[in-house]
């Protein structure tokens, strides 16, 4: 994960995210850096449109969480517990297909 944080704290800071900058940040974090997985890392980001795929990712639960609360509303106590169960599980699987994205 801190591989992807890096690159995300590049990313805030209007940084080039390169091999060279994600090893540092990493290093300062007091990191050993794995050259393969940066190289991976900058690769899989080559191209990619971050900010957009940030606001994606975090739509997503959003969206679904707003659409199934009406449907829950005419529920039983139970029934209702069920479809936020099943919310949060659609949530995190959102959620991660959102950030999937980010990374090609």
């Amino acid at each position: 994960m801190e591989y992807i944080y890096s690159a995300m704290i590049l990313h805030s800071a209007g940084k080039e995210i390169n091999e060279a900058a994600v090893a540092s940040i990493l290093k300062a974090a007091g990191v050993e850096a794995d050259t393969s997985r940066i190289k991976a890392l900058t690769a899989s980001l080559d191209g990619v449109d971050i900010e957009e795929a940030m606001k994606t990712a975090v739509a997503a639960p959003a969206v679904a969480v707003a659409t199934a609360a009406p449907a829950a509303s005419g529920a039983s106590a139970e029934e209702k517990k069920k479809e936020e169960e099943e919310e949060e599980e659609v949530s995190e699987e959102e959620a991660a297909a959102g950030l999937g994205a980010l990374f090609g």
